[in-house]
């Protein structure tokens, strides 16, 4: 079944331990980190995740949309992130390999994020060692955004390339994600769901988990 990852960012940020306790039903916790330079925006660092870490162990999906990543990702592993994702548009191929490498090293499980500019034939230099592949459904940097339909093809692409090379690669998908969308995503190959909106702006969080898994109350 797909797993969803309600991301913070849609979250109440001055009850953070509360609001993490509220998607308790939910697979993993989505942490997006954002330095204002790789996208327009700020968001949190590696002192809140660590904050984060020491109140739950649910499974810490830390997205960062940082320029340069391999500068910080020893010390998001160290604050106790399970998985990091590096966009491959933030720095020299070399650099991103050796960010993969240095996650190697911690002991967290590895991604890379496409922007939707990106052609999914870019995650082939790193595709056998990866744990997942993040594929954007909005630009990078602000959440409720629309989904953006042509990822669809590349979401297809993704899931083409993990089959062939990596079939226990994760394919996440981020941006947009609403019971109508999340259904499409996961048709062209999706198996991880980030939501923001969607989950934290229901009245239901359980029930709107349960619809983005495809669950009994799944019709939009």
């Amino acid at each position: 079944m797909v797993k969803i990852a309600p991301s913070i960012l849609s979250a109440d940020f001055c009850n953070l331990a509360q609001e993490i306790y509220r998607v308790r039903t939910a697979d993993w916790v989505h942490v997006d980190v954002m330095d204002g330079a790789f996208v327009p925006n700020l968001t949190v660092g590696v002192p809140v995740v660590k904050s984060i870490r020491s109140h739950t162990d649910m499974f810490l999906d830390v997205h960062l949309m940082i320029d340069k990543p391999e500068r910080y990702v020893r010390a998001f592993a160290q604050a106790g992130a399970d998985l990091l994702s590096v966009h491959l548009e933030a720095d020299h191929p070399t650099r991103i390999a050796r960010a993969l490498e240095i996650m190697g090293e911690c002991g967290v499980k590895k991604a890379v994020a496409l922007r939707p500019i990106t052609a999914p034939e870019a995650v082939l230099p790193y595709l056998e060692q990866l744990d997942m592949v993040l594929v954007m459904t909005v630009e990078p940097g602000f959440g409720g955004q629309a989904f953006l339909e042509h990822q669809l093809d590349t979401i297809r692409r993704v899931r083409q390339l993990i089959d062939q090379y990596n079939p226990a690669c994760e394919l996440e998908v981020d941006g947009g994600i609403n019971p109508v969308t999340a259904r499409r995503a996961v048709e062209a190959g999706a198996s991880v769901l980030v939501a923001g909106s969607s989950v934290y702006g229901a009245p239901d969080i359980d029930l709107a988990i349960q619809i983005l898994r495809g669950g009994p109350d799944s019709n939009p």
